[in-house]
């Protein structure tokens, strides 16, 4: 059973860390009137400086307690590095506070499962912050896919890579969570193989670039390249169906998403008695690339986590979700140590959305 929560006041929220996306966070949350900025605890004295001199009338500091003590405060947000995230995340809940925490839940699943529970048991909501499904473009991909509009879906491409942002957990830990996100958001069904490839160039056992191919329930598999050493910023992901294909670039300011009316077709000649005699077409059609109205997915995860804490209702970006995806980054992983054997996982369902009538159900005939 649910606490009793924030009724339409402003929900109070604490952030937790403002080094690389706490600024954004902070920014967003400051600009929406359902939501209060109550206090930051930051470690770095120069980073809660710079903050306090932005925001003078919010109290920051490095002491998490005092926000987990004051009653005032609803919410604390986690924006600190993914080794930290299962133990804030813990504190948090166990103190009666509503959790957002950043992309991965956690370190593990083992980790990510017990904050899973622990939210359900203190009637807290735990929200995983993966802002991908809140894009618009994305959503607009989704919609595609799930009208039946580019058919049955065969296959997916994506490539994300930069000259990026060295971290000690690998690019895989880094960069991955975005794209598996996406994947699960758009098909619906659960990963159930992995194989996964890395290169690790500068540090050992810090791998810059991997490659990685999931395998969905029903048949679909993603290829997924991901890399910090790219000499251009890359973020482009390809969805091939049997009645078309569709191009989404988070790079692209306009035209985000293509929707191309192409593909093969194989036509049978008369009673056809081997596989060459079957007649191979190209189907040549538009390019559409349709309008999608502007809007920053981060202020809409926010608005998510409100509506959320205000009404009990499930979040798009919810914890089973966030459970989800650190198994298919544990797999990927693991996949990496056995030199790119694929490592089977049970599927699993939870994380769909019932409030959104969602189910695990087929996306390419078999």
């Amino acid at each position: 059973m649910r606490r009793s929560s924030p009724g339409q006041r402003p929900v109070k929220v604490a952030v937790v860390g403002f080094g690389y996306w706490g600024p954004n966070l902070v920014r967003n949350i400051a600009e929406r009137s359902d939501l209060e900025l109550a206090g930051l605890c930051e470690l770095d004295l120069g980073r809660a400086l710079e903050f306090s001199h932005r925001h003078p009338s919010v109290p920051a500091g490095p002491e998490l307690d005092r926000f987990l003590a004051d009653e005032a405060i609803d919410a604390i947000v986690i924006a600190t590095p993914p080794s930290t995230h299962y133990e804030l995340a813990r504190r948090a809940l166990s103190a009666g506070k509503h959790v957002l925490v950043e992309k991965p839940l956690a370190a593990n699943p083992i980790q990510a499962a017990e904050l899973v529970e622990l939210g359900e048991d203190t009637g807290r909501v735990l929200m995983a912050g993966h802002t991908f499904v809140y894009s618009p473009p994305v959503n607009k991909v989704r919609e595609l896919i799930r009208s039946g509009e580019l058919g049955d879906i065969y296959f997916v491409t994506s490539s994300r890579m930069n000259l990026g942002l060295y971290q000690n957990d690998g690019v895989i830990s880094d960069l991955a969570p975005h794209d598996i996100s996406i994947l699960l958001h758009w098909l619906a069904r659960p990963v159930v193989g992995v194989n996964a490839y890395g290169q690790s160039i500068f540090q050992r056992d810090v791998p810059e670039t991997a490659f990685l191919t999931l395998t969905f329930e029903g048949g679909v598999t993603a290829s997924v390249q991901l890399s910090w050493l790219a000499p251009r910023k890359l973020r482009q992901t390809v969805v091939v169906g049997s009645q078309r294909m569709v191009q989404y670039e988070d790079t692209s300011s306009d035209e985000a998403v293509r929707v191309y009316d192409r593909g093969l077709e194989f036509s049978p000649a008369e009673a056809p008695a081997t596989f060459g005699e079957y007649r191979l077409t190209y189907r040549i059609g538009d390019m559409v690339a349709p309008r999608i109205e502007a809007a920053e997915p981060l202020s809409l995860e926010l608005a998510d986590f409100v509506h959320s804490i205000r009404t009990g209702a499930q979040p798009r970006s919810n914890a089973a979700l966030g459970l989800e995806i650190v198994r298919v980054l544990e797999a990927a992983r693991s996949s990496m140590e056995r030199g790119g054997a694929q490592v089977a996982l049970q599927p699993s369902c939870e994380w769909i959305n019932p409030e959104r009538e969602e189910r695990c159900g087929p996306t390419r005939s078999m």
